[in-house]
């Protein structure tokens, strides 16, 4: 009895250790996933649905985060990220030879607009593609190599000890409103017409370096050793609605330009 009550400590303790190491957390890439599958058009919905064989990309949104760790997809675990040191610039800043978040969405576009691959290989691309539009819009999978992206930056959240990058995976998202996934896309769906071809234009470099440019904030201002509470939270909450919904509508928009040749925005895929 008393190693069951101590196994169970153990698990509340870890619990939230594990879920700040996820990109967004559960709950936002959700967020996103479920975002874009309100923009599909019917021709990209069915192949969504022949892909993931009646899956949906919410389904499918976080499982890049357990399957980078398996030997079989050890190779996506730099996929997840593109770091841009403070003395660098998103185009100065070394490329990873393992690949990063940007070239891996770029490869997986290529896949999937490709119909002579394999299902097996266009499955596998919709799974990654869904993840890694989300992690390009998480400000700290855009932070510095040398700081692990904000994962060795120390911080105090609510008087807790804490790593910058894991208050913006989870703590920050879960704070600013207690929503399900589903209510989050209901708040933040919500762009207009004129508003949403704005978040579209420029290609993957450019939403990615904005990304860049809003980690090079969240330095500024969270400082080693930062205590943050309610002040950053109300700071920081209109970012992350904003860059979730980026992140859905984007994602959205890759898709309907791969699937659907009558999609109105669509354009050559190489311009991505």
């Amino acid at each position: 009895m008393k190693r069951s009550l101590f196994k169970a400590i153990l698990i509340l303790f870890f619990l939230p250790l594990a879920l700040e190491a996820l990109a967004w957390g559960q709950k936002g890439h959700d967020t996103t996933a479920a975002i874009a599958e309100r923009h599909l058009t019917p021709a990209t919905r069915a192949a969504v649905d022949s892909i993931f064989q009646g899956r949906s990309l919410v389904y499918w949104a976080n499982w890049l985060d357990n399957a980078s760790h398996t030997p079989e997809y050890a190779y996506t675990k730099t996929w997840h990220y593109k770091n841009v040191d403070a003395d660098r610039t998103y185009f100065t800043q070394p490329a990873h030879p393992d690949g990063d978040v940007v070239t891996a969405i770029r490869y997986s576009i290529k896949v999937l607009a490709d119909s002579s691959q394999t299902p097996e290989n266009r499955a596998l691309c919709l799974k990654i593609l869904v993840h890694l539009v989300g992690d390009m819009h998480q400000p700290m999978h855009m932070g510095h190599a040398t700081d692990l992206g904000g994962n060795r930056v120390k911080v105090k959240y609510f008087g807790r000890e804490h790593n910058l990058h894991g208050i913006w995976d989870t703590n920050l998202l879960e704070s600013a409103h207690r929503w399900s996934y589903t209510e989050w896309a209901d708040q933040l769906d919500r762009m207009t017409p004129v508003g949403e071809a704005l978040l579209l234009s420029g290609n993957i470099d450019d939403w990615a370096q904005r990304t860049v440019e809003s980690a090079a904030m969240i330095y500024d201002e969270t400082p080693e050793g930062s205590s943050l509470s309610y002040n950053q939270v109300a700071r920081w909450a209109p970012l992350i609605e904003d860059s979730l919904l980026a992140g859905g509508l984007r994602l959205a928009h890759i898709l309907n330009s791969i699937f659907d040749p009558a999609y109105p925005a669509s354009r050559p895929l190489s311009t991505f």
